[in-house]
């Protein structure tokens, strides 16, 4: 991990892309809280830095901090930069820290199989643990997700009786969100990301 008092090439890029309006903050849920001009502005801020970073860039920042994180994972998803996915599965799998649901919502807006193997990976690993309260609920919700949108039921086998999902339900009662009310939080923040991505490919070719 990079850190950024240590980094001027890191500091350099959190100035220029992750601190101006707050914008680690306002990614995610607070996203959905926007609205009127404060929203477009917003949108059209993102759009450009999404097209200003490079793909070099986005590396280092995915390196950084939960803050670097999780503005990179936002950049990836509209920009469409599927290149990054196998890096994006491999911060969710090592589960480090809270971008996870950004790392969900930029597998769910490449929005292949092969996103939603990682996310099946993710389930398999942590799921069995019941000591391991982190984003199991996001990560599920985001598969629910694809499963709609690819016509697919890779959710159904945690869902049936005795499934990983049903066991650590019961496990950790204290921990569990209903999956399907978060997917509908899932739905709204790619449907952003999505809006974000349209307009980001009537722009100027990305670095």
């Amino acid at each position: 991990m990079r850190h950024a008092g240590t980094d001027p090439e890191l500091m350099d890029l959190i100035r220029r892309f992750v601190t101006p309006g707050r914008r680690y903050m306002r990614l995610g849920g607070s996203s959905l809280r926007l609205s009127g001009p404060e929203r477009d502005l917003f949108v059209r801020e993102l759009v450009q830095a999404a097209g200003e970073i490079t793909p070099t860039e986005l590396g280092i920042l995915l390196e950084g901090g939960w803050r670097e994180r999780k503005t990179a994972s936002w950049l990836v998803a509209v920009s469409g930069r599927t290149e990054f996915r196998n890096r994006i599965g491999e911060l969710l799998l090592a589960s480090g820290g809270p971008y996870q649901g950004s790392l969900c919502i930029a597998l769910a807006t490449f929005g292949t199989d092969a996103d939603a193997d990682l996310l099946c990976t993710y389930l398999d690993r942590y799921l069995p643990g019941p000591d391991f309260r982190w984003d199991q609920t996001a990560v599920f919700s985001t598969l629910l997700h694809l499963d709609a949108a690819l016509g697919t039921e890779r959710a159904a086998p945690y869902l049936a009786a005795g499934g990983l999902w049903q066991q650590w339900s019961a496990a950790t009662p204290n921990a569990v969100r209903d999956p399907q009310e978060y997917r509908q939080i899932v739905d709204q923040l790619c449907s952003f990301a999505g809006e974000c991505a349209e307009l980001f490919a009537g722009t100027e070719p990305r670095n």
